[in-house]
């Protein structure tokens, strides 16, 4: 079966990586990957060993060798060693003046009937007023934690 992604590897790559190796100075995962790059290279006098020989040898999974092969492809060679950057997108409950409203409550006085604010009652009232859709207490407590604000 063809290859979809061949590796193609110059001389200048190619001796990057093997100096890269002999130093031994690197991340274990950016010296794995620069063995996989070495062993798929296709270019004169590289070995091109298929991605089951080369998971095999290297003791990584086809899956990490195939990967690894695309990304060099598409990406370029640093994109290939490097690790990447996390492309998840995070929601935040609270924006800065949800964040704000929630210090100034847990630092005001309790509600009627409590001694003190709970995480869970300062949940319910960031709800009741319209702050957050829907807040844990445990993200109450990251916040406050977050300002180095204690209830106790």
């Amino acid at each position: 079966m063809k290859k979809k992604y061949v590796v193609t590897l110059t001389e200048v790559e190619c001796h990057m990586l093997q100096e890269m190796l002999s130093r031994g100075k690197a991340a274990a995962r950016k010296l794995a990957h620069a063995r996989i790059l070495l062993k798929a290279g296709a270019s004169a006098g590289g070995p091109a060993w298929s991605d089951d020989a080369i998971a095999q040898e290297l003791e990584v999974g086809r899956a990490t060798v195939e990967r690894i092969r695309r990304e060099f492809v598409e990406e370029g060679l640093q994109a290939a060693l490097e690790r990447r950057k996390s492309r998840r997108q995070y929601q935040h409950a609270f924006d800065g003046d949800g964040e704000a409203h929630l210090v100034a409550m847990a630092c005001s006085r309790a509600p009627e009937g409590r001694s003190r604010w709970t995480l869970r009652l300062l949940a319910e009232r960031m709800i009741q007023l319209q702050y957050v859709d829907q807040v844990s207490k445990d993200m109450v407590w990251r916040v406050l934690k977050k300002t180095n604000l204690s209830l106790g």
